[in-house]
């Protein structure tokens, strides 16, 4: 094996995992468990350490489907070269640092996929519209949708006529019933992904669609009975484990989901090198997201978790339902998805509700959502640019 292209390798490993490192630091590992630290129900160094592991879970168990997307679904004929590869890591975590260092809402996604689409059809790659076209539907339906939920969540729990050990109950029976559907790696037949649902109607032998829409009615009413149970017997406490359960859920989401930010670029290079395979660099980005979790979060879980207090438990449940929810598609289909794009339009739907438009900044909105686009914009450009004068 030539020496030299070990050696690139290697470079493009470390600056993999040093954007895995940066993904984990930001709001994809502050974000879960901010909520549960300013309800109180867990210190913020635990809370690092939970989101790192279950992070690491959903890096290593769901995170190939946005990997592979990112490693070769963006640029039609070609392959990025290992330099190129290096070129668009080394870009995507330097603004993403600046983001973190600065205060400015840089979107990973955003900028990983603008890097990627850049460097690609800069040495000749062509387009491939059909995938940006679902990308940006994606993008563009993320911040109504997952407002609009949390608005909707947040709007019915408080109401003396929905009782919370109700309300809470079912939202975790839906919860309950999407993660039985939830594909993970370890759970199909043979080598394949399966779900919760598919490895029960195995092992009990219940084939057709009847089967399973019932197996998914049974884990729905179980999570939804537990919950019930729980806050109705002690609704502060209750409340608490279920933001600490829906934490530990949506760190996990975020690992599958963002983990293909951080080593999709190098899986188009396994085939030359050989000596490494998907599921061993999955792992690495998974140990990297869950470093820059223990190392690099627990400041920003401090600052999001006084922005959650004043939201409270029921407020904070509202935003990290669709936060899950949109995450799992995301890694369902594919697409490379912002989590600081999904979770900042949560927490902006849960505002609304609590306060009205007094309590959204529209100022502050206008700068996330211009910040957003020009993360795509210039880190293209800057991809671009870059692999046209060098490569």
């Amino acid at each position: 094996m030539d020496p030299a292209l070990v050696a690139l390798f290697v470079a493009a490993a470390l600056a993999s995992l040093f954007m895995a490192w940066v993904i984990g630091a930001g709001s994809s590992g502050a974000t879960p468990f901010a909520p549960a630290v300013g309800a109180n129900a867990i210190g913020t160094m635990r809370a690092a350490l939970l989101v790192g592991v279950f992070g690491f879970a959903g890096a290593v168990t769901q995170g190939s489907n946005v990997s592979e997307a990112v490693g070769s679904g963006l640029v039609g004929g070609i392959s990025l070269p290992v330099a190129g590869v290096i070129l668009v890591l080394v870009l995507g975590a330097g603004l993403m640092a600046v983001g973190i260092t600065t205060g400015i809402p840089i979107a990973t996604a955003f900028t990983v996929t603008g890097a990627v689409i850049g460097v690609g059809l800069a040495l000749g790659g062509t387009p491939v519209w059909g995938k940006y076209q679902q990308i940006g539907v994606v993008w563009a339906l993320t911040p109504l949708v997952g407002g609009g939920l949390a608005f909707g969540i947040a709007s019915v729990l408080p109401r003396p006529g929905a009782p919370e050990r109700c309300c809470v109950a079912v939202l975790a029976g839906f919860v309950g019933a999407v993660l039985a559907n939830v594909r993970f790696s370890f759970l199909g037949a043979g080598s394949a992904p399966g779900t919760v649902r598919g490895a029960v109607q195995r092992a009990l032998a219940l084939d057709g669609v009847a089967w399973g829409v019932a197996v998914t009615a049974g884990a729905a009413l179980v999570v939804g009975a537990v919950v019930w149970w729980d806050v109705r017997r002690d609704e502060a406490g209750g409340l608490r484990r279920v933001l600490l359960a829906l934490g530990s859920l949506v760190a996990f989401s975020a690992g599958g989901s963002q983990v293909g930010l951080a080593v999709g670029p190098l899986l188009p290079l396994l085939d030359e090198v050989g000596m490494v395979s998907a599921t061993a660099v999955l792992v690495g980005g998974g140990l990297g997201m869950l470093a820059g979790s223990w190392t690099g979060a627990p400041r920003m879980i401090k600052s999001l978790a006084q922005d959650y207090s004043s939201l409270g438990p029921r407020r904070s449940i509202s935003a990290l339902v669709p936060s899950f929810l949109i995450a799992q598609l995301a890694v369902l289909l594919g697409v490379p998805v912002s989590f600081n794009e999904i979770v900042v339009s949560a927490i902006i739907g849960s505002g609304a509700a609590v306060g009205g438009r007094s309590a959204v900044d529209a100022r502050k909105i206008g700068v996330t959502v211009g910040a957003w686009a020009g993360s795509f914009a210039l880190s293209f450009a800057l991809a671009y640019a870059t692999a046209f004068l060098l490569l």
